[in-house]
This record gives C-alpha cells, sequence and structure tokens, in this order.
C-alpha cells in the first residue's frame, strides 16, 4: 500500500510490518480464540441459517421463496461467514474533529485500519464504521483493495452532527448476525448508561471500546473568562473558569472513566482510554495487549 493518505501514512504501515512478529503471537491467539469459542468450522459455505437482507449483501444470496411469502427480504447464511470478523465502529461526531497533533476521529481511525491491516495479514475478514448522526456500515470483506476502500472513506469523512450512539449501535447489531471482534472508538462524552445498553446488544460478541481523548481534555491549560462552544451542539457558554473549577473537572472526567471502565467490567468487555498525543505504535500495542 504506496498511497500517501491524510489519515495514514506509508510510515504506519511500516511499522506495522516492522513489529508483525512481536505482535503476531497475539494477534493469531485473538484470532484463534475468537474461532474456539465460536465452534467457528469456516471451512466450507454449507448453508446454516437466514438473516435479514442489509444494504451491501450478495443479491444472490437473497432467499426469493421467503420473499414471496412475507415480501421481505432475508439472504442466506453461509459456514464460511462463521469466521472471525473483526469490526471497527467509529464515532465521526464533530466532538472527534479536535485535538492536536492528530483529531481524536483520525488517532481513532489509525487503530481501526492498524486493526484491519493485522486482519489483512491474517486472512480474516474486517470492516470499519462510522457514526454520528447516522450509521455508515462496510460490509466485512478480505484484501487489500477492501483496505485502500475503508482508508479512502475515513480520509474524506466528513466530522458532523451529535453522537447518535446507542441508535447506531441497535442498528449495527441487526447489521450482523454472528460472533465477533467487536471494537467501538469513540471519546465517550456522553452518558455511560448507552454504552451500558449498548453493551447488553453485542453480548454474544467480544468487546473492545477504546476511548479517544485530547491531552488538553484531560488537563484542561486554560483559565479566566472564556466563552466555551459545544462542538456538536454550537450552543455557548460564558463563564470563568478558576482553579477550583479545573480541579473538580479533572475529578469529574476521572469518574467518568471508572465508570465507563464499569460498564465494561460488568459485561466482559474490554476497556481502554487514551491520549491522541501518546505515540500511535505505543497505543496500539497496548490495544493488542488486552
Amino acid at each position: 500500500m504506496s498511497v500517501e493518505h491524510p489519515l495514514i501514512d506509508t510510515e504506519w504501515l511500516k511499522q506495522l510490518d516492522r513489529f508483525s512478529i512481536l505482535l503476531k503471537k497475539k494477534v493469531n491467539s485473538i484470532f484463534v480464540g475468537q474461532r474456539s469459542a465460536h465452534n467457528a468450522k469456516g471451512q466450507g459455505t454449507t448453508f446454516t441459517d437466514y438473516r435479514q437482507y442489509f444494504p451491501g449483501d450478495d443479491l444472490r444470496n437473497i432467499d426469493w421463496k421467503i420473499y414471496a411469502r412475507t415480501e421481505e427480504y432475508f439472504v442466506k447464511q453461509f459456514e464460511e461467514e462463521r469466521n472471525l470478523t473483526i469490526h471497527c465502529i467509529i464515532d465521526a461526531s464533530a466532538s472527534m474533529n479536535f485535538g492536536k497533533p492528530r483529531k481524536k476521529f483520525h488517532y481513532g481511525g489509525m487503530i481501526a485500519t492498524g486493526l484491519a491491516y493485522m486482519a489483512l495479514k491474517n486472512n480474516e475478514r474486517f470492516e470499519v464504521s462510522t457514526f454520528a448522526d447516522d450509521l455508515n456500515i462496510f460490509r466485512p470483506a478480505k484484501g487489500i483493495n477492501h483496505l485502500i476502500q475503508i482508508v479512502d472513506h475515513l480520509s474524506t469523512k466528513k466530522l458532523e452532527g451529535k453522537s447518535n450512539f446507542l441508535e447506531s449501535m441497535m442498528q449495527y447489531k441487526s447489521a450482523i448476525n454472528t460472533r465477533s471482534l467487536i471494537v467501538i472508538i469513540s471519546d465517550f462524552l456522553f452518558d455511560p448508561s448507552e454504552l451500558n445498553e449498548a453493551l447488553f446488544l453485542f453480548h454474544k460478541s467480544e468487546v473492545l471500546v477504546v476511548q479517544v481523548l485530547d491531552g488538553s481534555e484531560r488537563k484542561i491549560s486554560f483559565s479566566g473568562d472564556l466563552i466555551l462552544e459545544d462542538s456538536e451542539t454550537k450552543s455557548k457558554l460564558r463563564t470563568f473558569i478558576s482553579n477550583r473549577l479545573l480541579r473538580s473537572y479533572e475529578e469529574k472526567l476521572q469518574l467518568h472513566i471508572d465508570a465507563l471502565k464499569k460498564v465494561c467490567d460488568d459485561h466482559a468487555a474490554k476497556f481502554i482510554s487514551v491520549s491522541n498525543n501518546a505515540p500511535i505504535f505505543e497505543t496500539f500495542y497496548e490495544i493488542i495487549r488486552q
């Protein structure tokens, strides 16, 4: 993959290749472990079940007899679909369009494409989807062309709107019908109860929750009279930020992060909170270790 992208450059892919020996054992343990846990044969195309049609599915797999009876589209599901698929779902709302040296969305996108690249190297299916006001889904596939399409999509994605998290997760759940490795990437600056409800939806899958925050969100470096603007709603608030308020903010942020982690622990999901100013490979390796 030689084309340069704003989101992911060739140096990042070189790093992944350079450390592939170190990562291979861990990545394989994730993939093989998932197969064992899911009892996935994945060696043929034996028919196993039906599921509702979703845009992007192969039209050849639609069962037209069921459509004639119900006027609803269902596709045939084959044993091959039981192989591990890694799903990365990235928050593309306006709040992710923030941060230095990389915006939170771009940092999360590098994590997602790194995971997709490792899945590619292991000949596994992968997909990367985005959500904000609505959900944009790529159907799972294998191969370098699929990865290039995903990188192009993430590189040109317009970051706007509010994070319609729970509804997006409900829509996403309807698009998959097998156990998978699901990675959700967001700043999670919303009520942890939404994450709690979402994890109920994915209780049959292994889930990794990755919170990406900007360094300035963890420790605010400004004070005094300020006008603050909500990046998603555009509402403004004039306020005075004192040292006491800064301490209170940092305490509440930590409580929020702790609440997110507890929700994940309650659902046996893995949780990691990262900063976008940390070296990307160190963060990626830490995620792989989860």
